[in-house]
């Protein structure tokens, strides 16, 4: 055996005798942490939440009416509008509105030159007396047998001749006046004073914003029921203002859009005042009939589970799971069919946490009342 082996059987020796005199104090210490570790462990909070009862708020259900509702957008159109433009060339000699004023049918607006026209008509009512003059001799030797009857009818026809060219000037001088067609809010300005005119120029536009049309679409699956003379609701982008059973429908489109599948339609809103703008979007409301004395839910207070609707009602201080039959439902509300009972203890909130037979604790009674 050489000097290095002997070396390393020396070493292991000595470890081996430290080892066993060492034991004993070991040996107590490892016991002492195995009954500390053997202590009992606490509850994990998983466990401890699932005894813990959970606050929920709740509400007695009770009979109440359901209104079955159907809703769309729509817009406002005005009730008449027109580019204002007058009806034959000239030059525009005189402006006589306000832009952005109130006109009344018929009021004078805008003139174009009418000097040649206004000469032709005085040299035409210049000729009327004497061609009257003329009828009158012709008829007067008539009565005597001194002219014949194609004679007193040649006058005759000159003076009804000169009649029907002053009424000829006087039309193409109205057509140089342009006049309110409808009463109005006029908008802006497009031409000046001076300005050569067309009939295709436009001068400003006309707009009749009292009463508005309220233009909408619907479903197919409610064009049997909608009729002429249904009233709706509808309220602004942008404003809580509800404007109930002012609007009432007045004429439905013909067919059906292809694309759509929906029919087109238009009411009549009142615009008393004036005061709300055509071309703004609506979000229209129609009640299509009510259902009386019927359980309704909040559609947050039902959860969909494996095929089936289901809800919570408060028994005996735990939560009690109920399989649901669910009817009509509005945006917030749900018609109940079968599965709740007047008088039952609906949960309403913390549906996601609740189990079948949870402890629970009621916090608040909220109102039963349709949203």
């Amino acid at each position: 055996m050489n000097k290095k082996t002997r070396i390393i059987l020396i070493i292991i020796i000595v470890i081996f005798i430290l080892g066993m005199a060492l034991y004993p104090k070991i040996k107590t210490y490892i016991s002492s942490d195995e009954s500390i570790d053997s202590s009992p462990t606490p509850l994990s909070s998983a466990s401890v939440s699932r005894n813990r009862p959970l606050n929920v708020n709740a509400m007695i259900l009770q009979y109440q009416n359901l209104d079955d509702i159907v809703t769309g957008k729509g817009r406002l159109l005005p009730d008449e509008e027109v580019d204002l433009s007058f009806e034959t060339s000239g030059k525009i000699t005189e402006i006589f509105f306000k832009e952005g004023t109130n006109v009344k049918k018929g009021q004078l607006l805008a003139k174009i030159n009418d000097k040649p026209l206004q000469a032709e008509l005085k040299k035409l009512e210049a000729q009327v007396p004497l061609a009257q003059d003329r009828v009158f001799r012709q008829k007067a030797l008539l009565a005597k047998d001194a002219v014949s009857q194609e004679a007193y009818e040649s006058v005759n026809t000159e003076l009804e001749k000169l009649r029907a060219d002053i009424e000829l000037v006087e039309s193409r001088i109205a057509q140089t006046e342009l006049r309110a067609p409808f009463d109005g809010i006029i908008g802006l300005r497009q031409v000046s004073e001076g300005t050569y005119a067309s009939p295709t120029t436009i001068v400003a536009k006309l707009t009749k914003i009292s009463p508005l049309k309220v233009e909408f679409s619907i479903s197919e699956q409610y064009a049997d029921i909608i009729k002429v003379g249904t009233t709706l609701n509808f309220t602004l982008d942008n404003n809580l203002t509800e404007y109930k059973g002012q609007a009432k429908v007045y004429a439905l489109e013909s067919n059906l859009d292809v694309e759509t599948y929906t029919l087109g339609m238009r009411a009549l809103f009142p615009n008393t005042g004036g005061h709300i703008q055509p071309g703004r979007s609506v979000n229209v409301e129609v009640k299509l009939r009510e259902i009386k004395n019927t359980l309704v839910v909040p559609s947050i207070s039902i959860l969909a589970e494996m095929g089936r609707d289901i809800a919570y009602v408060y028994k005996d201080g735990r939560a009690q799971q109920v399989t649901l039959k669910k009817g009509m439902r509005t945006a917030s509300s749900i018609q109940i069919i079968e599965g709740l009972n007047v008088g039952d203890t609906l949960l309403v909130t913390g549906v996601m946490q609740l189990r079948d037979g949870l402890p629970v604790v009621i916090d608040r009674f909220v109102d039963n009342e349709q949203k």
